[in-house]
C-alpha cells in the first residue's frame, strides 16, 4: 500500500512543515515523557511537589490519549 500526500506550496507550508517534522514532534513528546519520569522516579521531591508532578504527568496522558497519540512503536 502506498500512500501520497500533495500539498500547495506556498499557501499550504504550516501543514507541509507539520507532516514534515512528525517524527521530530513525536520524538519530543517521547523525550518529555522521560524527563516527567526522571522527575517522579528520581528526584527527592516534597510531598507537594510530588503530587504537581503526578498531576502533570496525569494531564500528559490524558492529552495523548485524547489525541490518539500512541507513544510505545
Amino acid at each position: 500500500m502506498k500512500a501520497t500526500i500533495e500539498f500547495n506550496l506556498p499557501e499550504d507550508k504550516y501543514e507541509y512543515d507539520l507532516a514534515n517534522k512528525s517524527s521530530s514532534l513525536l520524538s519530543c513528546l517521547m523525550e518529555f515523557e522521560q524527563e516527567i519520569r526522571k522527575i517522579y522516579k528520581y528526584e527527592d521531591l516534597k510531598e507537594n511537589q510530588l503530587e504537581i508532578v503526578e498531576k502533570i504527568r496525569e494531564k500528559f496522558y490524558e492529552i495523548l490519549q485524547d489525541n490518539e497519540i500512541n507513544l510505545i512503536k
